[in-house]
């Protein structure tokens, strides 16, 4: 549906072929007409030439029917929109959906790409990496830890992460998927779960068995009164307090997408002159991400109106004549797809929110498909531009040698009919399927 409606989205070039053609035609038409009775005219006035008009007019009218057949602009009308076409198609059939040829021009001058990390970099399948229990944590509960087989975890871990795991029992958060799977005795232990509050930007309270458990970030522990301490282990730190005491930590990670590094090295080779990583999640965990995967800068903690506005600053700043790119898989990367000039969403998981609002949508959600994509509307851009100059240029040679008298019919059909032939078929080669094609 995206691709049969991409013609709603004109390229640049598609949409001046068009304004050309509806001026350039009855220009043309007048001009032969003027071909035709202007010099046998002049020749039977006698201030060009000689004879009278009736002994002229045949010659010329012959040269203006030439004219006017080599004039026709169907070769670049037709070719120039059939290449754009052929290059979503060929985009398409790459996994790459892109939602009209304007966006093809923007992705031909990529010069900044913007990423989002969870599920853009990242598989967005968070574990648990490890349990710290601090010396307040309780080491027995009404739950038999003795009973948990849940890995090398001592009495304290264990009863930590079998509370976190129930006071997340309901979300539907990453996260909270990840302490479930660490905790799988969770749905089946019979602990009573009650009163449980969602707090935005901070976590989760609930009670476990009477107690009240809090786990979410430090902006929670500092709101309860908890004297949390960080952790030197990097990833996603999510703290535990109960009954108002800080209890101890979990840190989860996520990880790389095989292809992330690929992609950003591709992507570079093109010439993109900065690649930028924008996160939610913590400073050092989105460090890690960021120079393991070579990205030239990294913005962590953001809220989804921090990302617009540094999305923003960075569309000031970008070179001129070049574009901005913007990947995400989120519905919080939605409003920054949107503002971006080119927004590329993970169409595999991401949500419909993104895929929305993106112009570009990766179905396997491979970020290695970004460079690809760029591959693609480079191509096409080049062989749109072939199709035009070689049209042109067919035309104007043909066009002077009419003029003067050394064209023939034949030469004006070549013109119009055989250079369209030929920028149709040059046109096809956008259709390409093998990723080798477009090196």
């Amino acid at each position: 549906s995206l691709v049969e409606s991409a013609d709603k989205n004109k390229s640049k070039s598609e949409a001046f072929i068009t304004r050309f053609a509806r001026v350039y035609t009855p220009i043309v038409v007048f001009a032969a007409i003027a071909l035709a009775v202007i010099p046998p005219f002049l020749a039977a006035t006698g201030i060009v030439g000689e004879g009278t008009f009736g002994e002229n007019f045949p010659l010329w009218l012959n040269r203006a029917l030439i004219f006017l057949v080599v004039s026709c602009p169907c070769a670049l009308v037709i070719s120039v929109p059939l290449t754009f076409f052929g290059g979503i198609g060929g985009a398409s059939r790459n996994g790459i959906l892109i939602k009209g040829s304007n966006y093809m021009d923007a992705l031909a001058k990529v010069g900044t790409v913007v990423f989002d990390k969870t599920g853009t970099l990242t598989h967005g399948e968070f574990a648990v990496a490890a349990v710290h229990a601090d010396a307040s944590c309780p080491d027995h509960s009404s739950h038999d830890a003795d009973n948990v087989h849940i890995g090398e975890y001592s009495d304290k871990e264990k009863i930590l992460l079998h509370l976190a795991a129930h006071a997340e029992h309901f979300t539907t958060h990453p996260i909270g998927a990840a302490l479930r799977t660490a905790f799988p005795q969770e749905a089946t232990d019979g602990c009573e779960v009650t009163d449980v509050e969602e707090i935005a930007g901070q976590g989760i309270r609930a009670k476990v068995n009477g107690k009240v458990v809090c786990v979410g970030n430090k902006k929670m522990m500092e709101n309860i009164g908890a004297k949390w301490h960080d952790c030197n282990q990097v990833g996603t730190i999510i703290h535990v307090a109960i009954d108002g005491k800080y209890a101890g930590h979990i840190v989860i990670n996520d990880t790389l997408k095989g292809g992330s590094a690929h992609a950003i090295r591709e992507l570079k080779e093109l010439g993109v002159e900065k690649t930028v990583m924008l996160t939610g999640d913590r400073r050092e965990v989105g460090e890690d991400v960021a120079h393991k995967l070579g990205l030239d800068e990294c913005r962590a903690e953001l809220l989804p109106t921090d990302k617009v506005s540094h999305v923003e600053q960075l569309l000031k700043t970008k070179t001129a004549g070049k574009t901005l790119a913007y990947v995400g898989d989120g519905i919080n990367d939605a409003p920054v797809l949107k503002r971006a000039d080119v927004g590329i969403a993970m169409g595999g998981l991401g949500s419909d929110a993104a895929i929305e609002a993106a112009d570009v949508v990766l179905m396997d959600d491979d970020p290695r498909k970004i460079a690809l994509a760029v591959k693609i509307a480079r191509r096409t851009i080049h062989i749109a531009h072939e199709n035009v100059i070689f049209a042109i240029g067919v035309k104007v040679a043909v066009l002077i040698l009419a003029t003067i008298g050394l064209g023939t019919m034949w030469m004006a059909v070549f013109a119009d009919v055989g250079v369209t032939v030929l920028a149709v078929l040059n046109a096809m080669r956008s259709l390409g399927k093998n990723r080798l094609f477009y090196r």
